[in-house]
């Protein structure tokens, strides 16, 4: 399984409701350290397709960015990782600590 852009609210209520574990990642498209942790992701989501990941692009969907963080009570960073469980975050990581090892630590399916 390869990765997905999900861009709405209503695109991502649909995954909480419909998947039990999923990893999200919140992806800035200006940020150099950013693209560090997204090629960190990319590599992963490259090695683990048994496990459902998904993005955005904060500078692109940022009302869902925002969704997340209030509905989940996670603050918003760029870049972040999201484990989701049964509709509830499970673990996140921001900055420099999403790293293929990390994510390869803490996302189990």
């Amino acid at each position: 399984m390869s990765k997905t852009l999900i861009q709405s609210i209503e695109q991502f209520d649909e995954l909480v409701k419909d998947k039990g574990t999923f990893l999200f990642f919140k992806n800035s498209t200006t940020c150099p350290i950013s693209h560090a942790a997204y090629e960190e992701f990319e590599n992963f989501v490259a090695d683990h397709e048994e496990i459902p990941c998904y993005f955005l692009n904060v500078q692109e969907a940022r009302p869902l960015s925002n969704y997340i963080a209030e509905t989940f009570a996670v603050k918003h960073e760029s870049p972040q990782a999201l484990l989701f469980k049964d509709g509830e975050v499970a673990w996140n990581a921001s900055h420099w600590k999403i790293t293929y090892s990390s994510l390869q630590e803490n996302v189990k399916a």
